[in-house]
């Protein structure tokens, strides 16, 4: 499934109100914070990855940050390609720990 049509279609679920944006923010935060309590049971606590619980709970992030980019005019693939478009220029030979150290906050 292409991004933006994965949009076009969770858009269909999404329940309007006054108060969409603040539902969405604090939603995906929550779901953040799922994936993360999962990890953290892998590292942690000795757990197997849960690989389909993971993917339940990075589905319910991207349900969310699909609504929040819907809201702000935007499409996954233009908020997909704005990343790779900043990643490219941050590290144009790939990561480099040396760059992250040397990079300035704020810029890319």
């Amino acid at each position: 499934m292409k991004l933006n049509e994965y949009q076009e279609i969770s858009a269909r679920t999404a329940n309007s109100h006054d108060f969409e944006l603040a539902n969405y923010g604090l939603g995906i935060t929550g779901e953040a914070g799922e994936v993360a309590d999962l990890i953290k049971k892998a590292v942690f606590h000795g757990h197997a990855i849960p690989k389909d619980a993971i993917k339940k709970e990075l589905g319910d992030v991207l349900w969310y940050l699909s609504q929040i980019a819907r809201l702000a005019g935007l499409t996954l693939e233009e908020v997909a390609t704005g990343n790779i478009e900043k990643l490219m220029k941050r590290y144009p030979d790939g990561f480099s720990r040396e760059r992250s150290v040397n990079r300035c906050e704020g810029t890319n």
